[in-house]
């Protein structure tokens, strides 16, 4: 338990300034406040900051986005774009939260059957 708990911790980060460019995978979760040019699959919680931005799919149990997403997203849980999110692409998800000011540009699937798993079944 001790080991769960010390892993949920670990929070990755991708610093203001920083391109990684290449698939991401994690079993915990990620913050984004640079450029990802890429997949990113994490079994946690992902959050892009204001200055942050994914060129790619998204794959995560929640997600919170600040900055930029240009891909799909899939969120077993919960997508929460803030005020100054802007995204371009589809979004499968069990809860949406959008704040007035957001910018969405795409489809969006209520999907209550995802069960907390995350599924691999968006559209290429």
């Amino acid at each position: 338990m001790a080991k769960e708990m010390e892993s949920a911790n670990n929070i990755n980060l991708i610093s203001n300034g920083t391109v990684v460019t290449g698939d991401i995978e994690s079993g915990s979760g990620i913050r984004v406040d640079g450029h990802l040019k890429g997949k990113m699959t994490i079994k946690g919680k992902v959050v892009i900051g204001t200055p942050g931005q994914v060129t790619g799919d998204v794959i995560c149990q929640l997600l919170e986005v600040s900055g930029k997403v240009s891909g799909n997203i899939q969120a077993s849980e919960l997508v929460s774009l803030k005020s100054s999110a802007n995204i371009q692409g589809e979004i499968i998800t069990k809860k949406l939260a959008i704040e007035p000011g957001a910018v969405f540009t795409g489809s969006c699937k209520m999907d209550s059957q995802t069960d907390g798993k995350v599924q691999q079944n968006i559209r290429k």
